[in-house]
């Protein structure tokens, strides 16, 4: 599970990105008020990301960044109201590796993020499992050299089931990160597309078993 600093002021955007981040991307995140509380972070433990605003209470974010750039190479997103054209120039020439204004799309943060560690390595393009080898990039899944052919949701079930072997997962969760929405009335979409899957590894030598009324467990058959 890979590490991310958020370092922003305004707190309901702060908790909103931490719950976004922990349930839809499967990251563990720590938040930092401040500059100096990003520091302090920093120093107990190096994070994979930063996702940094540049406008704190204690100084700017660019200040920060062009400090960190002299001894660390963790990748930092820019997350700024700061929309100007000079001001993204700014930032990346300050050692800012991606840069996105406020307001945006959560799905649009997902995916920076995402991009941002596997190009500077910290998530695998590539992920094999037994039998099984599922490309992140191209979204494709394979048993024994095999397409699977699955559909974009199923292929982003199954990448949560793999990073989750021999655990349950409730329903809800699966729901809010695949489907990127809080589950609202019954499971019936998780059913469907969990029994198309189930079909899809038959040869695969894993299965999805259903655990009544806890949620469902990826396994080894």
């Amino acid at each position: 599970m890979r590490d991310i600093l958020l370092v922003e002021d305004e707190q309901d955007i702060s908790f909103a990105n931490k719950i976004l981040l922990e349930r839809r991307g499967g990251y563990r995140v720590r938040l930092a008020m401040n500059l100096e509380e990003a520091w302090r972070s920093i120093t107990e433990a190096e994070p994979d990301l930063i996702v940094l605003d540049i406008m704190l209470p204690d100084g700017s974010g660019l200040d920060f960044l062009g400090e960190l750039r002299q001894g660390k190479n963790i990748p930092v997103l820019l997350l700024t109201a700061l929309s100007e054209t000079s001001d993204e120039l700014r930032g990346i020439q300050a050692g800012g590796d991606d840069y996105i204004t406020k307001p945006y799309d959560n799905n649009i943060l997902l995916a920076r993020i995402e991009a941002l560690l596997r190009r500077t390595g910290q998530l695998p393009e590539t992920i094999v499992k037994g039998t099984l080898t599922l490309h992140i990039t191209s979204n494709e899944a394979f048993v024994n050299g095999g397409n699977l052919s699955l559909s974009q949701k199923e292929f982003s079930l199954l990448t949560v089931f793999v990073q989750n072997e021999n655990r349950i997962i409730r329903a809800e969760h699966l729901y809010e990160q695949v489907w990127g929405r809080k589950l609202e009335g019954d499971d019936n979409a998780v059913k469907m597309a969990v029994s198309r899957l189930r079909k899809k590894l038959a040869h695969s030598g894993f299965t999805v078993t259903a655990e009544r009324g806890a949620g469902y467990c990826f396994e080894r058959r």
